[in-house]
Parts: C-alpha cells; structure tokens; sequence
C-alpha cells in the first residue's frame, strides 16, 4: 500500500522537488526570504490561468444562492481549513446567515487547530459529513484538495453527484481525480514548493485567492456592494461601527455626525443609510426601495432619479 501511495505522490506536480531551491538549506535569511518571495510571484499566474473556470463556479453559485441553495466547502488538513476560513468571514463581511457559506474539514471543529489522524483517509467520512449538513441538489458543493486525490474529498463528491449539486474541485494538480469527477475543474499549478511537499505555502496561497474570489465575486452579484463598498457588512464591534460610519461618508459625502445619525436611525443598516442619505426617502420608503431592487443598492437609487455619480 504505501509502495502504491509513494507512486501516486510521484506523479503530482506538488509533491516533486523545485530545482531552484536544492540549496535552500545554505542560504541566510535574507536571500532564503527571497528564494520564498520569487516562488509566490508565480501563484497570481497560474490563478489567472484559471478565470474562465473560476468565472463558470461564480455564475452556478449565484445561481444557487437566488434559489435559495448554499455555497459549501470540504477538504481536509490546510484545504479544509481554508475553507472554513473563507467561509466563516462571509457572515460578518456581508450580513448573510451562518449557513449560506458552509466549510467543512475531515476530522470536524477539532482538525482546525490540531491534526486528526487518519481522517483524510476515509471517502465514507465525506459522505457523512455532507449528509450532516443536509446537501441537497440546489448547493455548490467545492472539493479542495491540492493533491487532487484525497480520499475524503473523493466521498463528498461523489455523494454531492448522486444529489444532483453542482460539483466544483480545487486542486493544485493537472488531471486530478477530483477534477475528473467534478462539473468545475479549477486548477491553478504552481509549480513544486521552494519546501517539497510542503503544499501550505504556494498551493494553499492559490486555494485561498481563488476562494476569495468564489465567495467575493458571488456576494457582488447579489448585491452585497456598492460601488466598491461594504454596505451589507455586520455593524458587530466598534471598528465595525467606524468602518460603517467611513462607508456611508464614502457613499455620500456626508459628515461623520450625518453619517452616525443616518445609521443611528437604520439600526446600522449600511445600505438604508446611504439610501436615505442620498435621496431622502423616508425609513419605510427606504426598506421598499430596496425591497423592490431584490437588495441591489444602485439600482435602488437609480429607480429614484438620483444619479448620485452626477
């Protein structure tokens, strides 16, 4: 068994040596820091290689979000955990409900901060984690494994197949069998890591741009933004109070104590604030405004007259 493992790593673009860091062993901090930091410059690359891919998951996950579907991740080890991460930012960035975006890692809440052993290992352990969740037809279901092979993440999709979801991999290798099995291949290849094996650093860097982008991107298409702005964020702590008040000011060119008094008498409700500020409309005409624009703050302006932008 561990004969045919040892094989299968050989064949993976992450797990072979980088020619250009043998010596990374001799090298002092500075020029070993440099060795770092010019393998990293590859990872936007091979990112961006992979837009049209990335831009196919986008379109399904807005289309899963509008009926009512959730976005979900699962991996295990580093992949899993950047999942959960990406996952556990979307409530506060943009007020949406804790199980919208879900991350799952083999293993469970335990493998965030500590390795459980053999929990990669077990494809029946995907199925169940996923059925724990409730998947159904209507979700995006993300296996992220750099490798492209690993066990656990080959069980959640295939039970996410036999749902009928929406299946996207996110590996770090070509040809994985993840990606064979998914209907979105995403796969940035970056190349060996400066550290063989060592699959945190240049691969997890790409798994966690291309999630960025998956939940960002998805959360601008169904009206989480303004402009450039945050305007559905969670007003939950004092820097969010601030960053709230700077947003509304931003937005309309108000003072800070306009923009506290428009937040003030929306409850924190960033986009009725803006809304209001710029085109005077009551507090309940506001809420029917944007009720109206299904949430999209522009287009609720704009059906005002207002053109904000002059």
């Amino acid at each position: 068994m561990e004969q045919v493992l040892i094989s299968e790593l050989e064949k993976l673009v992450s797990e072979s040596r980088n020619p250009r860091t043998m010596q990374i062993d001799l090298l002092p901090t500075a020029e070993l820091l440099a060795a770092i930091n010019a393998e990293d410059r590859v990872v936007p690359e091979a990112v961006a290689r992979e837009l049209p891919a990335i831009t196919r998951a986008v379109d399904r996950i807005v289309e899963a979000f509008q009926a009512g579907g959730r976005l979900i991740y699962i991996g295990a080890g580093t992949s899993g955990r950047l999942g959960v991460l990406d996952a556990s930012e979307c409530p506060p960035t943009f007020s949406v409900p804790e199980g919208m975006v879900v991350g799952l890692i083999a293993g469970g809440d335990h493998a965030l901060r500590h390795p459980v052993e053999g929990a990669e290992d077990d494809p029946a352990a995907g199925r169940a984690m996923l059925q724990s969740v409730g998947a159904s037809a209507r979700d995006v279901i993300v296996g992220i494994a750099v490798s492209g092979r690993t066990p656990f993440v080959i069980g959640a999709l295939d039970h996410a197949r036999e749902l009928g979801a929406t299946t996207v991999s996110l590996t770090c290798n070509p040809n994985s069998t993840i990606a064979g099995m998914a209907d979105i291949a995403i796969s940035p290849v970056v190349g060996p890591e400066i550290l063989t094996g060592s699959t945190r650093m240049k691969s997890g860097t790409a798994q966690k741009l291309v999630l960025n982008m998956l939940t960002t991107a998805s959360m601008i298409r169904i009206g989480k933004s303004y402009q450039n702005l945050m305007v559905d964020l969670n007003v939950s702590n004092q820097k969010l109070h601030a960053r709230a008040s700077r947003i509304v000011m931003e937005a309309t060119g108000c003072t800070l104590e306009e923009a506290r008094a428009y937040l003030d008498a929306t409850e924190n409700d960033v986009k009725l604030a803006i809304l209001i500020a710029l085109t005077g409309l009551s507090l309940d005409d506001a809420r029917m405004a944007l009720a109206r624009a299904g949430g999209f703050l522009r287009r609720a302006i704009n059906e005002t007259g207002v053109n904000p932008e002059g």
